[in-house]
């Protein structure tokens, strides 16, 4: 029977880290040399991390990346390795480099270049035009790279047709929710469509406002999945593959027969990788098959991975988060401290005028659960400073949002100082909810350096939080949080339902209209009141300028603010 071991190294490099990302795949070409693997394949672009952007702009750089790839080739000896690099002829090429035994034996150029939501791929890269497949110990296979894949008659199925049993395919897909469910579904079909096995390699790790989620997968020539790979881990799943079973299935599929007709020799580079065979007992494997998580369990492991990742990544010392006692920073602290630790974390509560018992005892109840230090900076002192520096000119003048912005940038300066003393990373803690009307200040509850919870509506919010405390068994977050009306207690008596609709009203129509770009008409017919969306929707056109100048922060819808969705701030086109 013939059989190929076979290595998906689902690892998280960082962007520009050339000698760390080296590093970090010689470990993994050595694990799996370890147990025996024929071939072991890397993400898309794992030497220079995904993705580069501008970076690919810098001639330096390409030399570099090009230097880590052939100081990797030692590396190789008695196994082969598919690594993602940037590759460089006329131009250059998003590509991965087939190494066997000490050598780069071949470059496949990738040909569907993504050039929508995140990806900007035609801004840097030149296509590719050749469907190489390669023969090793008498199994025949093909690579490519990550959108290729997603088009039925791309080059998945013209290296299927021209002979490839197996199609590894490497990746750096980005997650956002139902991505997972919706890949593995377009990949089983595209595995029993071509008779083919598919190995399917993903990154992980979080880059600025991308998280990768890893779940790589085996699935056969019948679309079965085989093997996945953790979520939002590292990992690297190891499977003995049964070739034979893919040239038994092509026997009985006469489709294959036909559409071969269409493959000319010209199209396709036929490589044999030479093989020298050593006698070796192989280590048994244990199988392995990971389950998937819930989608609310999903969220929050993407959530954290991203907040882990940027503030590693970066360097910074900790976090620091203003606690209010409402549901948004309870959320975020929760989330900061199971990505770096409770030591890591602290807490500022910054009480004015406004602020209740409830809130300062929900505060102090979050700070005891979590474990971390809460600091206690009333505000009140530099609040009458501001409006006596301000009540010559604020004279005769009805008090307004005025005061209360105020107050919400005194906030913001605190945490900055706090930021700038300590070496602090500051987590600002509003939802996309409020991002998206502009329920925010500009230079205060905005002020920070990562958003958390940026593209995360209310209420999911209130969902993660739910399942944070039913993972922990006990109230976490308080319970009082998670039931008690929304107020930025900037006023007396203030609610958030003054301003805007309520959450479970305002949520779907913020999804109709930022993700699913449906008409004002569209969203009227589903259901909303003329009059509410209408306001809801001049207040996401007027409020541009605020998202524009938001901090970064972790993608996890299909559609999010900033790389996802770029509208123009002065404009004066209105669907209403």
């Amino acid at each position: 029977m013939r059989t190929l071991r076979l290595a998906l190294a689902q690892i998280n490099p960082t962007v520009g880290d050339l000698d760390g990302n080296k590093k970090k795949i010689e470990a993994y070409i050595k694990e799996a040399r370890a147990k025996a693997a024929d071939i072991i394949a890397f993400p898309e672009l794992c030497i220079t991390g995904y993705p580069p952007e501008d970076l690919l702009l810098k001639p330096q750089f390409i030399k570099d990346n090009l230097a880590a790839l052939n100081a990797l080739k030692k590396a190789t000896k008695g196994i082969t390795a598919i690594i993602g690099f940037v590759d460089q002829k006329d131009d250059i090429y998003n590509a991965a480099a087939i190494l066997h035994d000490g050598e780069i034996v071949d470059v496949y150029h990738k040909m569907y270049l993504p050039n929508y939501g995140v990806f900007d791929e035609y801004r840097y890269f030149q296509v590719g035009r050749m469907y190489p497949v390669y023969s090793i110990k008498g199994i025949t296979f093909g690579v490519n790279i990550c959108e290729d894949i997603w088009y039925p008659e791309g080059p998945t199925m013209i290296q299927a047709l021209a002979g490839a049993e197996l199609i590894i395919n490497i990746n750096a897909s980005p997650y956002h929710i139902g991505k997972g469910a919706f890949r593995e579904k377009m990949l089983s079909t595209r595995a029993s469509d071509s008779n083919v096995i598919v190995a399917y390699v993903n990154t992980v790790g979080g880059q600025d406002e991308l998280v990768f989620d890893g779940h790589s997968l085996i699935i056969d020539q019948r679309g079965t999945v085989l093997s996945r790979g953790r979520q939002f881990e590292e990992d690297i799943p190891i499977m003995d593959l049964n070739i034979d079973a893919v040239f038994r299935g092509r026997l009985h599929d006469p489709r294959v027969r036909q559409k071969k007709l269409a493959i000319t020799e010209d199209m396709v580079k036929r490589i044999e990788i030479p093989y020298e065979v050593m006698p070796q007992k192989k280590p048994r494997l244990k199988e392995k098959q990971n389950e998937l998580f819930g989608e609310t369990e999903e969220i929050y492991n993407a959530l954290v991975l991203g907040t882990r990742d940027y503030v590693i990544k970066n360097g910074f010392k900790g976090v620091l988060i203003g606690l209010s006692g409402g549901i948004d920073s309870c959320l975020v602290a929760a989330i900061a401290v199971d990505a770096i630790g409770k030591k890591n974390v602290r807490g500022i509560f910054m009480p004015s005028q406004y602020t209740s018992r409830e809130s300062r005892e929900d505060a102090l109840a979050l700070a005891k659960n979590l474990d971390i230090k809460m600091t206690d900076i009333p505000i009140d002192g530099i609040f009458s400073s501001y409006l006596n520096t301000l009540s010559r000119e604020f004279n005769g003048r009805q008090k307004d949002t005025t005061e209360e912005n105020l107050q919400a940038r005194i906030r913001g300066n605190i945490l900055m100082a706090f930021s700038n003393k300590f070496g602090w990373l500051v987590l600002t803690t509003g939802n996309k909810s409020e991002m998206s009307v502009g329920y925010a200040t500009l230079y205060g509850d905005m002020a920070g350096g990562f958003a958390v919870i940026k593209d995360v509506p209310k209420t999911l919010v209130y969902k993660l939080a739910e399942w944070r405390n039913k993972k922990e068994g006990r109230e976490l977050i308080p319970q009082r949080v998670l039931w008690k009306e929304p107020t930025a207690e900037l006023k007396p008596n203030q609610k958030d339902t003054d301003t805007l609709p309520p959450y479970p009203v305002l949520d779907p129509i913020l999804k109709a209209y930022i993700e699913d770009d449906r008409s004002f008409d569209e969203i009227i017919g589903l259901g909303c009141e003329p009059e509410c969306a209408q306001r809801v929707v001049m207040m996401i056109e007027r409020s541009e300028y605020k998202r524009r100048q938001a901090p970064p922060g972790i993608k996890i819808t299909p559609r999010a603010f900033g790389r996802d969705r770029r509208f123009p701030i002065t404009n004066r086109y209105r669907s209403y």
